[in-house]
């Protein structure tokens, strides 16, 4: 049967030894699933050592399939390898080697071998597809081990914490978990009692629960918390915003966020930190205006719903946490939110301009949202509002001309804001057509390292074009 050789490498700026953790610790390999692909991490036993398996979920096409990777070879600090036991290969073995002496730099080098299922007619057919393939998922793994060893390095000195995270296994918290744990800290993933998340996070790392309706914290550890990360809350872009599900999204934010933080007041030993979910829908629709965490409040219902989360922290507060209310802009990614709505659109040429296209959108890359959570985390000079966008707020305008350009596609297709209005309601007006031109002084000052400034960054890196 004929094989195909495919080798990388990559240059990164910590010694072997600490690439090389990085890629045993928990949630390595969910840093490493390319976001189009649309894979998933099913279970896992064990972790890179000899004998231990990860099953995959992935789709071509409409069909999925599963990957069972058995490793081997094992050698610490050195390398270690995996092969398909069952999957979409005929065959499929994997070397990761880790090469160099220096302390702050070293050499990654993916060395595959594999074969086709379906041969001959496969390598005639399908050869330049599944290369393609490659080409696009290594460049996308190697860009985020390089920017996720130099993220952490910078925060290497201080010591590792245990952080609790409720909306775990929502996009935000999916990011977050695995990038703590890749940096060494102890990630608790928190569902709420009886919710439906629940058993999706159960046996995988250590989980626990919070009552929503209490505030109420049940822990798989006796060991004290350092940080809490807040993000669960209603899905604010769901469904059109009828009386009822206006009063979900803001009962999820103001009033379970106060009865969690009244529950970390009465504990007997404190979270250090709390880091609180929130938006920059606080600002309200303010046109051109430059806002940063000084700027006032603005008007309309986020506003108020933000305003009243923000205010919901106050019992941590006054009870000694340093609290962070983490104003996100408006976070892409292809796995979900508003990025994930537009590309089917966009990818068929349908896309367009919203409204004037004259409204400032505050955007920010999933994986800068992430690290940039962990940056509030360990810097304790920071508290108060903190906003998580790009340090580049684009128009709507721009923004659709790039989404446009890196998907090779056309976007004359506009979007009239009357027809958003009659279709989305209230939304409209506050998602789509608002204008917030944000910026991250607070991340800025604090000496955060961006690493998508440029929106066609970002999007090249998400999206794999």
């Amino acid at each position: 049967m004929a094989t195909t050789k495919f080798v990388r490498q990559l240059s990164l700026p910590v010694s072997a030894a600490e690439a090389f953790a990085w890629h045993e610790r928990a949630g390595a390999l969910e840093r490493l699933l390319p976001p189009w692909e649309k894979a998933r991490l099913v279970s896992r036993k064990g972790g890179i050592e000899n004998g231990a398996e990860a099953l995959l979920e992935t789709s071509i096409g409409p069909v999925k399939l599963k990957w069972l990777a058995r490793h081997h070879d094992y050698i610490a600090g050195k390398q270690f390898c995996d092969t398909q036991v069952t999957g979409p290969f005929a065959s499929w073995e994997h070397q990761h080697l880790f090469n160099g002496s220096s302390e702050n730099s070293c050499t990654l080098e993916d060395r595959i071998e594999y074969s086709l299922p379906g041969q001959p007619m496969s390598s005639l057919f399908g050869a330049g597809f599944v290369a393609k393939k490659l080409d696009r998922m290594f460049a996308f793994r190697h860009r985020q081990t390089r920017d996720d060893l130099a993220h952490h390095s910078h925060y290497q000195s201080q010591p590792r914490q245990t952080i609790a995270v409720t909306g775990a296994s929502g996009m935000v918290g999916g990011a977050l978990v695995p990038l703590l744990t890749t940096g060494g800290h102890q990630a608790i993933k928190l569902s709420r009692a009886g919710g439906k998340n629940a058993a999706k996070l159960a046996g995988n790392g250590l989980t626990g629960t919070w009552n929503d309706a209490s505030g109420e914290l049940i822990l798989p550890t006796d060991q004290p918390i350092d940080t809490v990360v807040h993000l669960s809350g209603e899905n604010i872009g769901g469904s059109r915003w009828s009386a009822s599900v206006k009063q979900k999204i803001r009962d999820s934010r103001a009033v379970g966020t106060r009865r969690l933080c009244e529950s970390l007041a009465k504990l007997r030993v404190k979270p250090k930190t709390l880091v609180c979910a929130s938006a920059i829908g606080f600002y309200g629709d303010r046109g051109d205006e430059l806002l940063d965490e000084q700027s006032t409040a603005g008007t309309g219902f986020l506003a108020e719903v933000c305003r009243d989360w923000e205010s919901a922290t106050a019992p941590a507060r006054e009870a000694g946490i340093r609290v962070v209310n983490a104003r996100f802009g408006v976070i892409l990614s292809p796995t979900g939110g508003a990025l994930a709505k537009m590309l089917p659109p966009f990818k068929m040429g349908g896309g367009g301009v919203v409204g004037s296209g004259k409204q400032f959108w505050s955007w920010v890359s999933l994986d800068e949202a992430a690290a940039a959570l962990h940056h509030v985390i360990m810097t304790e000079s920071l508290a108060g509002p903190v906003n998580i966008v790009s340090p580049q707020p684009i128009t709507n305008r721009d923004f659709t001309k790039t989404l446009g350009s890196v998907l090779f596609r056309p976007t004359i297709f506009p979007l009239p804001g009357f027809v958003a209005r009659v279709v989305l309601g209230e939304m409209a007006n506050e998602l789509l057509l608002a204008s917030q031109r944000v910026v991250p002084s607070q991340l800025q000052q604090s000496g955060y390292e961006f690493r998508h400034t440029t929106l066609d960054t970002a999007l090249h890196h998400m999206l794999g074009y």
